[in-house]
């Protein structure tokens, strides 16, 4: 099952079950606290929310407050006038003036400082703010989705998210399950996202071999829908690379073109001790393979790995590859 304007794969009850519940909390104005573990989708089931409901045309703005530094979060929210700090040349407009009658969402909301905490607590209770700097008082508009995976009771005992916030916050709730839960959307997920790979590498016929299929739909997912993505990346690029297949043969991705991890739940998957290799000879077929495949680009093979482009080349001098 899928929406109109944004696609949301849903064929486990579980996931319907979300899908029902986007379209009932779009319409209203208050604020929305989307959870669950990483990967799982909150940001999209945010987006799906905001296209769901009246504000669909009006702006969608997303703060990442893990990777904000502290000091700048408060200026990204609220904006600042000329000479607010050292640096503030000209005035700066924050996102919840930005996002006028939109949807702003905060990724991550458990980041904040203790600082930014309790002033996003003022803007909630009172919908309004002033601009660092500023003296005039703006009214917010905007509809707020705050996103986490961390457990907020735990941390609010733990003292590190304000308890008051919380309560501000959790007035309308929203669990996003781990795909582990949600096993009817494996398979579904996996060509969705398949068809999307197939584009951006230029492999239109890709698809999955029938053992591929059930070694996928077997697999936890600890990383969930993230992992699954990046699971189904790999394979593309590990397919007939280096074994001299043919681009038909290439084009059928067999359990094999996955990850380690994923390959172990493969039906009938061999011991895990049986022909062992060092890390060592194991990472550098894996680099080499990487790099013929993306042509040498460093940076995109980076990313594939998982690694940063300086830890690439010093893996790729260490290896002695080109």
């Amino acid at each position: 099952m899928t929406t109109e304007r944004l696609p949301w794969i849903a064929e486990d009850p579980g996931s319907l079950r979300l899908l029902e519940l986007a379209e009932k909390v779009a319409p209203a104005p208050t604020t929305l606290l989307i959870i669950g573990e990483s990967g799982t989708g909150k940001d999209h089931l945010a987006r799906l929310v905001h296209e769901f409901g009246p504000r669909r045309d009006a702006p969608y703005l997303k703060i990442d407050c893990a990777s904000l530094p502290p000091q700048l979060v408060e200026s990204e929210l609220f904006g600042h006038e000329r000479g607010a700090f050292t640096g503030a040349v000209e005035r700066k407009l924050g996102r919840l003036e930005l996002g006028g009658n939109g949807t702003i969402v905060l990724d991550e909301v458990a980041a904040l400082s203790p600082n930014a905490q309790s002033k996003l607590l003022r803007v909630l209770q009172e919908r309004a703010f002033e601009r660092l700097g500023g003296t005039e008082t703006l009214r917010i508009e905007a509809r707020i989705i705050a996103l986490t995976n961390v457990d907020l009771p735990a941390a609010v005992k733990a003292g590190s998210f304000r308890e008051d916030l919380y309560f501000r916050l959790n007035v309308l709730t929203i669990t996003v399950p781990p795909l582990r839960e949600r096993r009817a959307d494996i398979l579904p997920l996996a060509d969705h996202l398949l068809g999307a790979h197939r584009a951006a590498h230029g492999r239109p016929d890709a698809q999955l071999s029938e053992a591929a299929r059930r070694m996928l739909a077997a697999y936890s997912w600890p990383g969930n829908v993230r992992e699954l993505r990046n699971a189904l990346e790999h394979a593309l690029v590990f397919s007939g690379v280096g074994r001299g297949a043919t681009t038909a043969e290439s084009d059928i991705l067999e359990p094999q073109n996955f990850p380690e991890t994923t390959r172990a739940a493969a039906p009938g998957a061999a011991s895990p001790v049986a022909g062992l290799r060092s890390l060592e000879e194991v990472e550098r077929e894996v680099i080499a393979a990487t790099l013929e495949a993306t042509h040498y680009q460093i940076s995109r093979s980076a990313e594939i790995l998982g690694i940063s482009r300086k830890t690439l080349l010093e893996k790729r001098k260490k290896y002695g590859l080109k």
